[in-house]
């Protein structure tokens, strides 16, 4: 993938009524956007592709068709994924008033990113409850297949967590149990990046607490676990995880103990599990299979943050 880092963008001009990037923000690093998939950030690509084009965007133009909305850069963001990329925030409201219902909402780029889930990545919760209010679908899936709410509880993003589970009540059920393409729910994904509260909430709502991923057939708390967080270990055997669970190895979390230093995981583990459980399969070693765990690689580098 080739990503480009933009240079001078206080000058770049979009001719979208002279938008700009905020005011004293600078624009991700290039780590940043392949975390996030902002490809479509090429300064030369984008200050070709409308340093000649005028869009008048007015809220007396009702008719269906508006030619920005027919714009599309060739990684396949149109005007309001850019709006929403370089935090042209009126612009976007704009765009997203004058679209209410309307299919453009929900174009993805070729990452399958629609405006929701820059708005996401972008910590823009206002913008995701306009989108979702005009009709943008939460339902649809980024080529790692995540959506929206995937995001939120995979960088930990509260405001729109709080935002997307408010106002997706029809969905939001089968959202949350919906796996990515690597087999995690939203649920996995939080518990994965250690974020306490989303884990909390997310069982709330509704979401299975013993429910397996697909890759391996851990449990969050078999997760918790080979990640050795005792904090989130703790509060799951509150909540009332099953300690007694078993992925596809025929392993129980306590068995994920061995091997590791973490003596207070295994002493409340052990007190929890079944005795005739607490033996390793005969025909397993003792070694553990974090190495299963298979996380992609923007899981495992979440930390990365957004240049200020």
């Amino acid at each position: 993938m080739d990503v480009h880092r933009v240079h001078n963008h206080d000058q770049m001009d979009y001719n979208l009524d002279n938008m700009e990037p905020k005011h004293g923000k600078m624009l991700p690093c290039q780590e940043d956007r392949f975390d996030s998939g902002l490809d479509s950030l090429k300064e030369d690509e984008l200050v070709n592709e409308f340093e000649d084009m005028t869009v008048n965007i007015r809220e007396e133009r009702t008719h269906d068709y508006e030619p920005w909305r027919a714009v599309v850069t060739e990684d396949g963001d149109t005007l309001l994924h850019l709006a929403i990329i370089h935090e042209a925030s009126e612009h976007a409201l704009q765009m997203i008033k004058l679209s209410h219902s309307h299919s453009f909402l929900n174009v993805q780029n070729h990452q399958r990113q629609t405006a929701l889930h820059l708005a996401v990545i972008t910590e823009q919760p206002y913008l995701v409850e306009r989108l979702l209010k005009a009709g943008c679908d939460p339902r649809l899936t980024d080529d790692s297949g995540n959506t929206a709410l995937h995001i939120a509880c995979k960088r930990g993003s509260l405001a729109s967590f709080g935002v997307l589970t408010q106002n997706c009540q029809q969905h939001l059920a089968s959202i949350v149990s919906f796996p990515n393409y690597s087999g995690h729910n939203c649920l996995h994904l939080a518990s994965i990046n250690g974020y306490i509260s989303l884990v909390e909430n997310l069982i709330q709502l509704g979401a299975d607490i013993n429910a397996q991923e697909q890759c391996s057939g851990r449990t969050v708390l078999h997760l918790a676990v080979d990640l050795q967080n005792e904090a989130l270990v703790r509060r799951l055997l509150d909540l009332g995880a099953d300690v007694n669970s078993l992925n596809y190895g025929g392993f129980t979390p306590y068995h994920l103990t061995y091997g590791r230093q973490n003596d207070e995981i295994r002493c409340q583990l052990y007190e929890r599990t079944a005795q005739e459980l607490r033996e390793l399969p005969d025909s397993e070693s003792e070694e553990s299979d974090m190495d299963d765990l298979d996380l992609s690689e923007d899981e495992l580098y979440d930390d990365i943050k957004f240049g200020k």
